[in-house]
């Protein structure tokens, strides 16, 4: 019974945010700096301190932001510019928050497209989401489809088998019935 109740809290207690300092940042009170710190997307923080009021990403070699991760730093200042964004399906989120930020703060300032190049220094905020979507490859949509037809080929082979295994009984029915009648 303890075991259920702890399988029940666990997502619970993983969503918390904490209020250490992230690897690889410093902390000054409430203000988490992160910046020239050669970041990726992948070695990025999860999470920032609960109570954050400023935090700096910039100058890093950010291309992306985890869905989610600024959520709780609207209308706080944070410094974004001086990364490589790319601007396809994974730059929507960074764009949304950006457009969610007051106009008295400057977040959006040098937060700059470096590819594809058809997008290259332009601001993300600026970007249409049309203009996003347009950027964004889907080949997973490509996958799919050469998934359905290989299944569609498999299927075919099957029945194939099916019809070739029905005709060679059928023969040998006939040679056993054959044998039958020899035997009589």
């Amino acid at each position: 019974m303890k075991g259920l109740l702890l399988l029940c809290l666990l997502p619970l207690l993983g969503g918390q945010r904490s209020s250490a300092c992230p690897h690889l940042c410093s902390c000054h009170g409430s203000q988490v700096d992160c910046s020239s710190r050669s970041l990726t997307s992948s070695s990025l923080p999860t999470s920032f301190p609960v109570g954050t009021t400023s935090l700096r990403l910039h100058d890093n070699r950010l291309t992306r932001l985890p869905n989610g991760l600024l959520d709780d730093l609207t209308s706080r200042p944070v410094s974004l510019h001086g990364n490589p964004w790319e601007c396809d399906c994974g730059v929507l989120y960074l764009r949304a928050w950006l457009l969610r930020q007051p106009a008295a703060l400057t977040s959006h300032l040098g937060v700059n497209c470096s590819s594809p190049p058809g997008l290259r220094g332009r601001l993300v905020v600026n970007l249409t989401e049309k203009e996003v979507l347009e950027s964004c490859h889907y080949w997973y949509c490509d996958l799919a489809l050469a998934s359905q037809v290989c299944l569609f080929v498999f299927v075919l082979v099957q029945a194939a088998l099916l019809v070739v295994l029905i005709v060679f009984l059928r023969r040998f029915e006939r040679l056993a019935q054959e044998a039958r009648r020899t035997t009589e």
